[in-house]
């Protein structure tokens, strides 16, 4: 599929090539290997630091060069999700696309418009002829998608600019000026097994159908989390009808909702009707709650290929189901300052079984540091009556607003000039880079910007074409405003 025809034709020539290369977390070598063979190829000074990161340094336009550095920033990595269904391998496979009225899409797979396109648009500053700017530091950082550990991890002196604009929201019309912290916690729950007792044969419990979504973004939407889905059918079987659980796995990212879990069972022949209607019961129960948020849900009990050799204790069962079932998911609190902003969230995000363990993990967030801590102080209180262990990350900043930022008014001056209406100010329940870059290099006067994007993080994630020329034409407008100033 070509995107030749769209506008701006520069930016989408380089998101073309961003998509054809594989990016997701982890695996941003080679886009960075692009990123600097391009700058090289243009003259730019171009630096990667131990951890990943790229900046490239790009002169003002002739007669803008006494004026202030301006960091444009967003990061390489992207989330590789998709479909059951599909075969799709993000390690080396481009991203397949699809055009649906205005928006573009991939084919059963995340896109990475979120942040392939803020990177193309900093790219694009390189080769657009019509741009005015000051001088630029174009900042490109590593593994944002699993805990922004490439920004936690700048060396002061990487960027030389203290105002940045973020190139990583998903709002046009919007600007942001601040966001929440978070950490991630990992439980392992120790199990013991036994042989699979005779006369069972092997099952599978199967949630599918959930439109999954950002942990931040659309945790206040209360869609459907498939490992409380599979956890509740289970507590509620095990309780009326002998089962016996041989493992679970569910969930792909930490900061996705999980769309996917299943649990391998035995069960005794004669019992399979029996607990069919035990798991159909409460699963109606479940589609009715949920409603419209989820009118794909599916949860299907289904003979299995193969027989289960172990199984789980009985006690062992039963404290790893009411674990699952104790864990919080979906919003704690919301903003007494901002209304309808997300304060505090958690998100139950993955499963696996392996040796004689069971793995979880969860992504927390709050904009206010005390009650982050209290939520993950939640979660290790509940994981230890389980007998589980707990391994906590160090948690990132939020981003606190700053209504004097003096490229704020910039940014509303040029939006309202542009597009004859001011920016909405907001903050989002997600972690950007801002809190931590800002960490970093104390002073540094922040917004994020970016086009209409819908669903990160999922395979139903898309970008709104027209959107991207507008975030294009203020991106350009803000930077022609910024050039005529001087630097202090």
């Amino acid at each position: 599929m070509s995107l030749s025809g769209l506008e701006p034709k520069n930016l989408w020539k380089h998101f073309d090539k961003i998509r054809s290369i594989p990016h997701c977390s982890g695996q941003e070598a080679k886009l960075a290997e692009y990123l600097i063979a391009y700058a090289k190829g243009k003259g730019l000074e171009v630096e990667k630091d131990k951890t990943g990161n790229v900046v490239i340094r790009v002169p003002a336009s002739p007669g803008h060069e006494d004026t202030p550095i301006v960091v444009l920033q967003g990061h390489m990595d992207m989330v590789g999700e998709k479909n059951s269904d599909v075969m799709h391998d993000f390690s080396k496979d481009p991203i397949q696309l699809e055009f649906q009225g205005e928006w573009l899409k991939a084919k059963g797979t995340t896109l990475g418009s979120d942040n392939g396109v803020g990177l193309a648009a900093a790219l694009s500053i390189i080769d657009s002829k019509d741009v005015v700017h000051g001088p630029l530091d174009l900042l490109f950082t590593v593994d944002e998608e699993v805990g922004l550990t490439g920004a936690g991890k700048l060396k002061s002196g990487f960027v030389k600019g203290n105002m940045m604009m973020n190139l990583d929201s998903e709002e046009l019309g919007a600007v942001y000026i601040g966001c929440s912290g978070g950490g991630d916690t990992t439980l392992k729950y120790p199990v013991d097994f036994i042989d699979a007792p005779a006369g069972t044969k092997g099952f599978i419990l199967r949630v599918t159908g959930l439109r999954g979504g950002h942990s931040g973004i659309d945790i206040h939407e209360q869609r459907g989390n498939a490992i409380k889905i599979l956890a509740r059918c289970l507590w509620k079987a095990s309780r009326m009808q002998p089962m016996h659980l041989a493992g679970l796995r569910g969930g792909n990212k930490r900061n996705a909702i999980p769309r996917e879990a299943e649990a391998e069972l035995m069960v005794l022949e004669t019992a399979v009707d029996d607990l069919s209607t035990v798991i159909g019961d409460e699963a109606a129960k479940i589609g009715e709650e949920l409603g419209r948020r989820e009118v794909n849900l599916g949860v299907r009990l289904e003979p299995s290929e193969r027989s289960f050799v172990r199984v789980m204790k009985g006690q062992s069962q039963k404290s790893l189901l009411n674990l699952l079932l104790a864990l919080p998911h979906g919003v704690e609190t919301m903003s007494y300052d901002i209304p309808g902003l997300v304060e505090t969230s958690n998100n139950l995000a993955t499963i696996s079984t392996g040796g004689h363990e069971v793995v979880i993990g969860l992504s927390t967030r709050s904009s206010v540091a005390s009650a982050l801590r209290a939520l993950r102080d939640r979660i290790r209180s509940t994981a230890e009556l389980a007998g589980a262990s707990v391994e906590e990350n160090d948690p990132y900043p939020g981003w606190k607003p700053n209504l004097d930022s003096k490229l704020l008014a910039v940014v509303k001056a040029v939006h309202l000039r542009e597009f004859g209406v001011e920016p909405k100010m907001k903050a989002i329940h997600a972690g950007l880079e801002c809190g931590i870059i800002g960490e970093k290099f104390p002073g540094m006067d922040m917004i994020s910007i970016g086009p209409w994007i819908e669903h990160p993080h999922s395979p139903d994630e898309r970008v709104n074409m027209p959107s991207v020329e507008k975030f294009w034409t203020l991106l350009k407008a803000v930077l022609a405003e910024l050039a005529t100033k001087r630097a202090a």
